[in-house]
């Protein structure tokens, strides 16, 4: 699949290095080029350019910003070129201030998430919430004793969900489908639940597992 990635931070660099090892073409946009440098140089078979180039290039796109920078994202992209798209949303709304005792603060409020502001802003756009709740080193193939760790995806369109799982599910992880975008609201904050043993204990190497009885 050819995938376009909006972003060019440590998750954007992860998932597209993920995905051109997966078998996929992968093309990342940026307002800052010469940040990617060194990552095209390791990746010489992804393409590097603007917002626009991405989701012009991508049958499936995914939203790596900054929360804050979200909706400016899209906007640059051109949400006519993002029309009709699925667009995984891996953003979180997490806000300048300082975490108060390892707990990051988000400029959302606790019924409302940016999944639906997005979803809201660009209603023509197919968003599904997805890696927004692990590290960007453990995006790509995890690997923990306990098994896949599992990936919670929500968003409107059931099609693009299912989408979403199977690129979701061809990276290394379970998936737990939460529904429409409104499970957002449940699903942004695991990021704060993530983030608490790395900010209070300087430990970033675990995950989440949905366990079900047999």
């Amino acid at each position: 699949m050819k995938i376009g990635i909006l972003g060019s931070g440590n998750v954007a660099q992860s998932l597209g290095a993920g995905l051109l090892k997966h078998g996929h073409q992968v093309a990342l946009g940026t307002g800052s080029p010469a940040k990617l440098a060194d990552w095209s140089a390791q990746h010489p078979k992804a393409r590097v350019g603007s917002f626009a180039d991405a989701a012009e290039f991508g049958e499936l796109v995914i939203l790596s910003v900054k929360g804050k920078a979200a909706v400016e994202a899209v906007q640059a992209a051109g949400a006519q070129r993002l029309a009709g798209k699925v667009v995984i949303d891996t953003t979180n709304p997490i806000a300048d201030a300082a975490p108060v005792d390892g707990v990051l603060q988000f400029f959302t409020g606790p019924n409302e998430s940016l999944l639906e502001q997005l979803q809201r802003e660009f209603p023509q756009i197919r968003f599904v919430k997805a890696f927004n709740s692990v590290g960007a080193a453990h995006m790509v193939d995890p690997s923990f004793q306990g098994g896949p760790p599992t990936m919670f995806i929500a968003g409107n369109d059931e099609a693009a969900r299912k989408t979403v799982s199977g690129i979701v599910r061809e990276l290394g992880w379970d998936v737990a489908d939460m529904g429409t975008a409104t499970a957002a609201r449940a699903i942004e904050p695991l990021c704060m639940l993530w983030c608490i043993p790395g900010l209070a204990r300087n430990e970033w190497t675990h995950a989440f597992r949905l366990l079900k009885r047999s």
